[in-house]
């Protein structure tokens, strides 16, 4: 656990980088507020005035990390439509396993979500329209560029299905992988 330094960082997104080390280690059910704001060393009405209640906060997590691992490796990362789509999936999938595969901040992501997968809340929906949804959108359109018009669609949903179980294996066997090769 690391100690934020309340002079440079404010104390909403103190709460929110703190927040999303305990919801990755816990999971939502976990997690309570006093623990996040102890180690935030913020006052609990904190929570309430920055995001109305914990699932508030956690909502609020989901969104902070998910643009803080955005920012650093984009989806398209710069590239278009009207590169190849051999092109624009390598882009995908570098960009998907750089967010795992982090060692700073923007891997807390994937953390998050892992958990958020395997022990879902109502955030779920949330995270499928404003995050999923959009990727699995940009996704399909590379994948329908590589097998051709017409091809069916859930022939396309398998595949993209496919290409981001390979990804997530990577958070979800880390601990694996850390044995086997060090």
């Amino acid at each position: 656990m690391r100690k934020l330094d309340n002079t440079t960082v404010g104390t909403r997104q103190r709460i929110l980088e703190v927040a999303g080390e305990v919801f990755a280690e816990t999971g939502f059910k976990g997690a309570t507020v006093r623990e996040i704001c102890k180690r935030a060393d913020v006052n609990v009405a904190a929570i309430n005035y920055y995001f109305g209640d914990k699932e508030g906060l956690y909502v609020a997590v989901l969104k902070y990390w998910k643009t803080v691992a955005f920012e650093k490796y984009p989806a398209d990362q710069g590239v278009g439509k009207g590169d190849p789509p051999e092109k624009r999936l390598r882009v995908f999938i570098q960009s998907i396993l750089w967010r795992i595969l982090d060692a700073g901040r923007a891997s807390m992501l994937p953390k998050l979500v892992a958990r958020e997968f395997i022990e879902p809340t109502s955030a779920l929906d949330i995270w499928v329209d404003e995050a999923i949804r959009p990727m699995f959108l940009l996704l399909s359109n590379i994948v329908e560029g590589l097998l051709g018009k017409g091809t069916p669609e859930a022939t396309v949903r398998m595949c993209c299905t496919s290409i981001v179980g390979q990804c997530l294996y990577f958070v979800y066997a880390r601990p694996v992988m850390k044995r086997l090769f060090g």
